[in-house]
């Protein structure tokens, strides 16, 4: 029987690189950060730019606050979904004029200690309480998912009747128009043990609310997770997303101030960004095609010098094979030939 003509270690080899190459590309464009953008897996917030295109606006990954600058704030709508370091001088001064431009800021946050502080200095009046919000009766399969039934009517809440959060907190108003409060037997778990105690305040408390700073306002949620991938299908949150993204024409996910980014997505997104790169690569492109489908005469010599050989004739006997490797080899002298001729015919001796 004839063998094969793949042998399988180099089969082995090529398989591994191709698993290899896979997964470098994967981790490269892929994120496993919480709220990530580039997070598809139940805890992140990849299905945040469908929602955008949804309602007919363009997103856009904010990897620098300079980017609030870029464009015009009216008509613009950002969000900040619980920023792991805190907002300095520049970056909130620059959040600040987006806002009293015209442009629409959610800040999304439960237990974080940075979203009160970016809020007293944008100059907003709510405050988030940073407890957990339980309620024993409305939730969705467990108190710390408590479902706020209490919406207002009209404007952001249209079409919206109810919020489901996840490990949330409550919203402290401080004259905000309040946009949806929990049911009248929820409670703020001080201690963090699970369960009402004495000391726990059982009643209605916001969970979101919305306020005019400037010419542009601040929409304070309490709780992240309602806009991560699991929790876009909970009653209503998919609704009050295209809501609060509706009659914008850009939306910008803020993550200045969250986890990296995956690499290869942001090179990604600075060749989008700059112009002159994208002609460069474009050409670098052009350049590579072009010598690809007509190599220079230089590489051609250096490929006919260089290039495989036809294989031998399997039916040539050891003297046809010397006259074979002699008129392709005419500097090889005797032994060398002959160790050749040798090691071809032991090799269809095993075969």
């Amino acid at each position: 029987m004839d063998r094969p003509d793949f042998d399988y270690p180099q089969v082995v080899l090529v398989g591994l690189t191709v698993v290899v190459a896979v997964g470098l590309v994967l981790a490269a464009t892929t994120s496993s950060a919480a709220f990530g953008s580039f997070n598809q897996g139940w805890d992140g917030a990849s299905q945040l730019q469908d929602e955008a295109r949804a309602v007919g606006a363009e997103s856009a990954i904010v990897r620098n606050t300079t980017q609030y600058s870029s464009g015009p704030a009216n008509g613009s709508v950002a969000v900040v979904l619980s920023p792991e370091t805190g907002y300095g001088p520049s970056d909130t001064d620059r959040l600040r004029a987006f806002v009293r431009r015209g442009g629409t800021l959610v800040v999304a946050e439960d237990v974080g200690p940075h979203s009160n502080p970016l809020l007293a200095r944008l100059g907003a009046n709510a405050r988030l309480d940073g407890d957990t919000l339980r309620d024993e009766r409305y939730n969705y399969r467990s108190p710390a998912l408590p479902v706020a039934r209490n919406v207002s009517d009209g404007g952001l809440m249209a079409g919206v009747d109810s919020l489901t959060l996840n490990h949330g907190t409550g919203v402290d108003p401080n004259g905000a128009r309040v946009l949806a409060s929990s049911s009248s037997v929820a409670y703020l778990d001080a201690n963090a043990n699970d369960e009402l105690d004495d000391s726990d305040r059982v009643g209605s408390y916001p969970v979101a609310t919305t306020e005019p700073v400037g010419d542009g306002r601040v929409v304070v949620v309490g709780d992240p997770s309602l806009f991560i991938n699991a929790m876009l299908d909970r009653a209503d949150n998919r609704a009050f997303v295209r809501s609060l993204f509706a009659d914008h024409q850009r939306v910008l996910l803020d993550y200045s101030h969250a986890g990296r980014l995956p690499p290869l997505s942001v090179a990604l997104l600075v060749v989008r960004d700059v112009p002159v790169l994208q002609l460069v690569l474009g050409s670098l492109c052009l350049g590579v095609l072009g010598l690809w489908t007509r190599p220079p005469r230089a590489l051609r010599r250096l490929a006919d010098r260089f290039g495989s050989e036809p294989a031998p004739d399997p039916t040539l006997d050891a003297d046809e094979l010397s006259s074979f490797v002699r008129s392709r080899h005419p500097e090889w002298d005797d032994e060398r030939v002959d160790r050749v001729i040798r090691g071809i015919m032991s090799r269809r001796d095993e075969d």
